[in-house]
């Protein structure tokens, strides 16, 4: 059964329920980081027979929950930092899933379970559409989430009355979150496991009508002439203060040219080294290509920090492990884990505070390959990313939000008996689950719990004949309806988790845009910035 809290729980003070809350989220996921592996799922996960528990025991529980409800207290003062931890493409839908493969990680049945954010007190759903789009794509989302506007499908931080691949005037140009937080002074940083040149993490500091236009080739020479810039080279820009103090993620070749550097070989035709315009920029600025460079980095002697540990996007975590484990030594590239600890101790250096927006940018690839075992290990990554920033900040002084930008057609069917390998083939519930025996579809054959409505993992023709075995493979696909090369986006709201100072405006059904507002709020940010 779920820990059941016992009634001092919610009557002590509010700091000493901050402490508890932390302490219970870190102890959870330091269990799962204790787990051998995530490529498959434990022997005792598969057979695992959890309590139905009792009419007291749910009741108790129950009436606890409604008690920390009562008992949560308001923070109306101003923030004086913002993290933003995105999972890109994490629908609700990921959410259930993830949380029970977490906990099957573990042994347990699963279902019980909570990822480390779902802890927090507050939450909201949000409308994701575009204004052109009824489903969104990631480059629309993140602009409404940096900027407080809705925009087309497509743009990075374009005005909704401009339009695609045409460089927007200047009137149309959105200032983004970041803009406005190095105006007053405040550090600002982004962290991704997909290129920083992608759509989600170009949000936080570029300005682009096509959030393909990644590096110099990508831009047609009509579109240069008019004064676009690609997005890798506005990383450097100083954001009306002295830029970003750090960026970690995938994507180097975005920022190298084509002939070669001191930083390796790029895709960059106009012979721009933008790593190297990063390091010119103070004296102490520092680039790093690998997790021991980054895990070596002393904050208190170092400036700008600039980590491209990838040429494109960084590997999934599951595949990074894979490769941990090989020879025993750890892998190359740091986890979100890592990447999060080391930009949350640079910016906290500065007195003013900080924004940091986090990515788990592939949770979302996963999902458009059909694959639901590395969107689900990708999404207990970014859990555990947002326990290392429990346990680093201050939540009196820091509000941290979680969410997805958009969904995917992923889904979770087919009444398989609580604690069912989540990734595996249906076991019925009820009394015919007692059996073990597999619930059969309608044309003799098992099918999993997961699928997806469209993608790379549709059948054409005949059904076969799934085992075990096959579909908890790291590369199994899921079975879908339509063929498609690529699985789409899902349109539906997503999930808002938030904790901190004016967190309790995070509730009821927002659109997405509101989420900017939000934070704009807590910090005080336009109004400080002079700019409201």
């Amino acid at each position: 059964m779920p820990h059941i809290p016992q009634e001092d729980d919610w009557t002590q003070p509010f700091s000493c329920q901050l402490t508890r809350f932390k302490d219970r989220v870190v102890t959870a996921m330091v269990l799962a980081f204790a787990m051998p592996a995530l490529f498959a799922l434990p022997v005792a996960a598969q057979d695992a027979q959890p309590s139905v528990g009792s009419i007291d025991s749910w009741m108790r529980e129950g009436q606890a929950a409604v008690a920390d409800r009562l008992a949560t207290p308001r923070i109306e003062h101003r923030a004086k930092n913002v993290i933003l931890f995105v999972g890109d493409g994490m629908g609700i839908s990921t959410l259930t899933a993830g949380r029970i493969y977490d906990g099957q990680m573990r042994g347990n049945s699963g279902e019980e379970n909570l990822l480390s954010f779902e802890h927090f007190p507050y939450t909201a759903l949000v409308k994701t559409y575009n204004v052109d789009a009824q489903v969104a794509d990631s480059a629309g989302t993140a602009s409404a989430l940096n900027t407080g506007v809705k925009t087309r499908i497509g743009v990075i931080n374009t005005a909704p009355e401009a339009v695609q691949n045409v460089c927007p005037k200047d009137e149309y140009r959105l200032m983004p979150l970041a803009h406005y937080a190095e105006r007053i002074g405040m550090a600002t940083g982004i962290v991704s496991t997909a290129r920083l040149t992608h759509a989600t993490p170009a949000a936080v500091y570029a300005v682009s009508p096509s959030r393909g236009w990644e590096n110099d080739t990508h831009i047609p020479d009509a579109a240069k002439e008019a004064g676009c810039r690609d997005i890798a080279q506005q990383i450097v820009d100083n954001m009306g203060g002295n830029g970003l103090e750090v960026a970690l993620g995938g994507g180097r070749d975005q920022f190298l040219p084509t002939d070669g550097s001191q930083h390796g070989t790029g895709k960059r035709q106009d012979g721009r080294n933008i790593v190297a315009e990063w390091l010119a920029r103070d004296p102490a600025a520092r680039f790093v290509a690998d997790r021991q460079a980054l895990t070596s980095i002393d904050p208190a002697v170092t400036g700008p920090l600039l980590g491209l540990f990838t040429s494109s996007h960084m590997s999934y975590e599951l595949d990074r492990q894979a490769v941990a484990k090989t020879d025993g030594t750890p892998s190359d590239e740091p986890d979100l884990a890592t990447m999060t600890e080391t930009a949350i101790r640079h910016l906290s250096r500065n007195p003013d505070g900080f924004y940091l927006m986090v990515e788990g940018g592939r949770i979302d690839h996963a999902h458009h390959g059909g694959n639901a075992q590395r969107a689900l290990a990708d999404t207990v990554a970014l859990s555990r990313a947002v326990t290392k920033a429990l346990e680093m900040v201050d939540i009196n002084e820091t509000l941290i939000l979680v969410t997805a930008d958009h969904s995917h057609v992923f889904t979770m069917a087919g009444y398989p008996r609580r604690g069912n390998p989540i990734l595996g083939l249906v076991r019925p519930a009820g009394p015919k689950g007692a059996s073990k025996r597999l619930e059969m579809a309608g044309d003799g054959k098992p099918y999993t719990t997961l699928g997806y409505h469209n993608g790379p993992g549709a059948v054409r023709g005949e059904r076969p004949r799934l085992s075990e075995e096959e579909v908890l493979a790291p590369d199994f696909r899921q079975q879908a309806l339509i063929p498609t090369h690529s699985e789409t986006h899902g349109g539906e709201d997503v999930a808002l988790f938030g904790i901190g100072p004016w967190a309790h405006l995070v509730r009821g059904t927002m659109e997405q845009n509101v989420i900017f507002h939000i934070m704009d709020h807590a910090l005080g940010l336009r109004e400080r910035a002079g700019m409201q």
